[in-house]
C-alpha cells in the first residue's frame, strides 16, 4: 500500500489536530462553567474553521499525490480517485 499524500507532513497535521483537540476540551469546559452562549459559539466557530483548514490541507495533498498518480496510471483507478475527490469536495462544500 502506498503512503498517504500527507505522509511528508504527518507531524504537522497531527500537531494541528492536537491543538484542535485542546480547543474542543476548552469548549467543553466553557459549557461546564456556564459561560455566555455567544462566547461558546464563537469558540465552536473557531474549532470548525480549524477542522476545515485541516480538511482542505488533506484534500489538497490527496489531489496532488493520490489523484495525480492515479491519473498518470489511467484506467479504473483514475476514475475511482477522481470520483472520491469529487465526493470529498461535495462533502466539504456541504459542511
Amino acid at each position: 500500500m502506498t503512503a498517504p499524500g500527507y505522509s511528508d507532513d504527518k507531524t504537522a497535521v497531527l500537531a494541528r489536530l492536537k491543538k484542535i483537540e485542546g480547543q474542543v476540551r476548552g469548549v467543553k469546559k466553557m459549557v461546564e462553567d456556564d459561560r455566555y452562549c455567544i462566547d461558546v459559539l464563537q469558540q465552536i466557530s473557531a474549532v470548525t474553521r480549524a477542522l476545515q483548514g485541516v480538511a482542505l490541507h488533506l484534500l489538497d495533498e490527496h489531489l496532488s499525490h493520490c489523484v495525480v498518480e492515479a491519473v498518470k496510471a489511467g484506467g479504473s483507478e483514475k476514475d475511482l480517485k477522481l470520483q472520491e475527490a469529487s465526493e470529498a469536495i461535495a462533502r466539504l462544500v456541504k459542511s
